[in-house]
């Protein structure tokens, strides 16, 4: 099969035509308030096909560059347009607004770190009994996770330059350089000066490219995936484009029935931050399925990758970019946890120590993440 004929069969494919609809729906709602029911229908459908679309491209992105890169571009693909989506929330959304930021990034910490971790964990466990993954790699992004968590979420709640759980003009700027700068270490690590530690690992905790090695069931699991061989450069081009469209589709979308989400949570009775907490699970849905499909293939650590990535991206980027967006956002910027939230956050972070430095896992850590999860979600809706 040639290139060209290779490509056209990859414009075929309804993975290339819904995120266009979407785009197209996205351009259709975008500044409109108070859609109607059916457009709300039809644009949340939308929303859901970029999403399944999104994954796909990203596992042919992946499959192209390999690990840990192919975990990277996902990660930071998401986060830059959910960094988007909350400055143009915070720009629209006035005095309700002005936490949507530390709700937001608070909930994909504890999706990621709990939600994703637990199911892949589960996945892996459920298959080989014992899920395998790289504890350096694994205890290098927790470690990462944590010390952007307490500088950019926990010391707001108790710093006295200004009132209430803020940071003053000069700690914002800190936090934001050394949210960037911690970003940019770990991203050098994992992709430079150690990026064995980041590479899915066999049952004896060898990295499968280091061994000459892969799982037995790749093949057939490419080969589900739609993958087969691995891709051209032009076709991993054009899937990283369609990602790119599809991800801005998904974000779009998103902001466009948030209108309904905020209503249905005011009407609803439910607390603000519950806003926040489904802007995460929409903006990281590719992320979730990505990982999980990596989980049943055996790849616990590039499930891992995608979680910690996600959240180390997550604070990393959005801090700095919420610091340069208050030069136009007016009132003020509420970061600090409360102290429930406070609560939740050291529990995550001391269980995910104790589920990542043997790199072995069974399905109670995976139940335990899971619970954590839950926890975090319900305290959300009855705080």
């Amino acid at each position: 099969m040639t290139t060209s004929t290779t490509l056209r069969s990859l414009l075929s494919r309804w993975t290339v035509a819904v995120p266009v609809v979407a785009f197209v729906a996205l351009l259709l709602s975008w500044g409109r308030k108070g859609l109607p029911g059916f457009a709300v229908a039809l644009v949340a459908l939308c929303l859901a096909g970029a999403v399944l679309a999104a994954v796909h491209h990203a596992e042919v992105v992946a499959h192209r560059v390999g690990e840990p890169f192919g975990s990277l571009v996902l990660a930071v693909a998401v986060t830059l347009i959910e960094v988007a989506l909350i400055v143009t929330l915070m720009i629209d959304g006035g005095a309700r607004s002005h936490a949507l930021a530390r709700d937001t990034v608070f909930a994909a910490v504890m999706i990621t770190t709990n939600g994703i971790v637990g199911l892949c964990l589960l996945i892996g466990a459920l298959r080989r009994r014992v899920a395998v993954f790289s504890a350096e790699g694994a205890s290098a992004a927790l470690t990462t996770v944590g010390t952007l968590a307490a500088l950019g979420l926990v010391l707001p709640t108790f710093t006295t330059s200004t009132p209430g759980p803020r940071f003053s003009g000069s700690q914002l700027t800190f936090a934001a350089i050394t949210s960037l700068a911690l970003y940019a270490l770990f991203v050098t690590v994992q992709t430079v000066r150690h990026r064995e530690y980041f590479l899915p690992v066999d049952d004896e905790g060898r990295p499968y490219e280091a061994g000459g090695g892969r799982n037995a069931d790749d093949e057939a699991d490419e080969e589900e995936a739609g993958h087969g061989g691995r891709p051209t450069r032009r076709a991993a081009l054009l899937s990283l484009v369609v990602l790119l469209l599809a991800l801005v589709a998904v974000v779009g979308d998103a902001k466009a029935v948030s209108p309904t989400i905020e209503s249905g949570v005011e009407s609803a009775g439910l607390p603000q931050a519950v806003v926040g907490v489904i802007i995460a699970l929409l903006v990281l849905l590719p992320e979730t399925l990505s990982a999980l499909r990596a989980a049943r293939r055996d790849h616990i650590q590039t499930s891992l990758n995608l979680a910690y990535g996600s959240a180390i991206a997550s604070i990393g980027l959005t801090i700095p970019a919420i610091a340069l967006a208050t030069v136009f956002i007016k009132g003020p910027l509420v970061l600090g946890l409360n102290p429930t939230h406070m609560v939740l956050l050291a529990l995550t972070l001391v269980v995910s120590a104790l589920t990542v430095l043997p790199g072995r896992a069974t399905l109670l850590q995976g139940g335990v993440h899971l619970v954590l999860c839950a926890a975090f979600i319900f305290l959300a809706v009855s705080p």
